[in-house]
């Protein structure tokens, strides 16, 4: 999971993206880097850290030029070195630089077909790096015969080359993929996976380009209104687009046939809260999912088989959530769990020892908002369960007669294969386990997950006309949209790999 950014037709396209980067971090706090391209080629930055880290007065004056893409990295494979941070680029054919956020889970097959077929040598660990060079080697070939005698090739045949290399990248590709490029002399092109797993959104404003446009692709559409862009639309599943140096928006759907099934992480965890995704509002999914939770905290209350004197939100991504079922229910809500903004956000640690250590000084307690109260804890979804049972604990020390402990995303029991870190169902605290048995390794009176029906029901309620069905749910159900029948190893065997040494 990442966020990607790319810029064509604005005088500030280094500035925009560091800004737009500014409002996806929370996709991505490992690593950030910016590419731009001008009459001078193309300008790269990029290095390990937050992007405030990464980018000085200094770098930003040499990222010249009117288009840019940049990236937020969050690693869920790799050790975090700085040769895996993108963008990536290539000089042939054009010049390529590229950004993505997914995973691509045949990824050593590709890898091995390009060093075999393509004698293309990768440089790092990254799949990034491995869709760059098929998507490269697919250019090179398809522009035989598309090229002027003097090696020029106009726009509009650069976008059939562009949609002949596509459509083989998306029969080979399996997994999850939001991609922006940027192509040296040729523009902007942006592409996403034909099961759309991954979101992408596009937008416009006043800019420098012929047609007097400027064009924005993001991750999210809350990077948009930001920078003075207004959304025009999500890039579809399977559908490339390409805006040329003279601003002509060319499109093509050229995968429609497999159903859109977005990740139903993104509204119950990831997304920041502002944006829209896949015309859903990831504000007024998080109040569904909240109400929709409600109804089955009433059923126990009900029964008298749980009592509650406040409801307390485990920060932050389920504050919305949270008070929407206090609303519902009618119990006071108090954030009584305070935290510490300058720690990482707990689930992408990449050890359980430093989970641990990181609620610690992540939030603190109101002991007297608490002391001789049976709370009621909401969180937005319980993984491996290690930050949820120091929660507990730190609730119970502070003087909580009861710990209920309630999720808004329904059992997480098997693992992901597409951009989320749980590559493994081992980690996770549900796979395996009944709801008592989950309530004893957490230490909580009653553990309640919201079922997957509900979950569905509050993506649809949260926008109706958006047509949400059938989001992706794999990690809840197993029912994965593309074949995973080899990832399993895969991911496990280089998990294993990066965390021998680490603190």
């Amino acid at each position: 999971m990442c966020g990607v950014i790319g810029l064509i037709g604005t005088s500030e396209a280094s500035r925009e993206a560091f800004l737009a980067l500014t409002t996806l971090q929370h996709r991505g706090q490992d690593a950030a880097g910016i590419l731009t391209f001008d009459d001078d080629g193309f300008h790269r930055v990029k290095n390990i850290g937050l992007v405030e880290s990464v980018f000085n007065r200094e770098n930003m004056a040499s990222l010249t030029g009117s288009m840019a893409i940049g990236h937020a990295r969050y690693s869920t494979i790799g050790k975090g070195e700085v040769f895996d941070v993108q963008p990536f680029l290539l000089s042939y054919p054009f010049g390529l630089g590229m950004v993505h956020n997914g995973n691509i889970v045949n990824v050593d097959t590709l890898a091995q077909e390009l060093r075999t077929r393509a004698k293309r040598h990768l440089l790092t660990h990254s799949d990034t790096e491995v869709v760059l060079n098929l998507f490269a080697d697919g250019l090179a070939h398809a522009s035989n015969g598309f090229e002027a005698p003097d090696g020029s090739i106009t726009h509009d045949r650069f976008f059939e080359v562009l949609c002949q290399s596509l459509s083989d990248l998306f029969a080979r590709v399996n997994g999850s993929y939001s991609i922006v490029t940027l192509v040296a002399e040729q523009g902007i092109v942006a592409f996403r996976d034909p099961n759309g797993l991954r979101p992408l959104v596009m937008g416009s404003k006043v800019g420098t380009l012929p047609t007097g446009r400027a064009h924005v692709f993001a991750s999210e559409s809350v990077a948009l209104p930001f920078l003075g862009y207004s959304p025009d639309r999500d890039v579809k599943p399977g559908e490339v687009i390409f805006i040329d140096r003279t601003g002509k928006v060319h499109s093509r759907v050229l995968e429609p046939v497999r159903p859109h099934r977005p990740c139903m992480f993104e509204w119950v965890y990831f997304a920041s809260p502002e944006s829209v995704l896949d015309r859903v509002p990831v504000y007024g999914a998080r109040l569904q999912l909240g109400k929709s939770l409600a109804k089955r905290v009433k059923i126990e209350m009900d029964a008298g088989r749980l009592e509650a004197d406040v409801i307390v939100p485990v920060p932050e991504t389920s504050r919305i959530a949270a008070i929407a079922m206090a609303e519902e229910l009618g119990i006071p809500y108090r954030e009584v769990l305070i935290k510490n903004r300058y720690i990482k956000r707990t689930f992408i640690l990449d050890s359980n020892e430093k989970r641990q250590k990181a609620v610690n000084l992540k939030l603190s307690p109101v002991r007297s908002e608490i002391e001789g109260k049976k709370v009621l804890l909401v969180d937005d979804s319980i993984v491996r369960g290690t930050t949820s049972k120091k929660i507990i604990e730190l609730v119970r020390q502070a003087g909580a007669t009861q710990v209920h402990f309630v999720s808004t995303c329904p059992p997480i029991r098997h693992a992901c294969f597409y951009g989320i870190d749980f590559p493994s169902a081992d980690e996770l605290i549900a796979a395996g386990r009944d709801a008592h048995q989950i309530e004893t390794a957490l230490g909580a009176d009653r553990v309640i997950y919201l079922d997957i029906e509900g979950l569905r029901a509050a993506l649809r309620a949260a926008a109706p006309e958006s047509g949400m069905t059938l989001p992706c749910m794999a990690c809840l159900d197993g029912k994965y949209p593309t074949d995973v029948a080899a990832a399993g190893g895969r991911f496990a065997a280089v998990r294993k790999s990066d965390r021998k040494g680490s603190v």
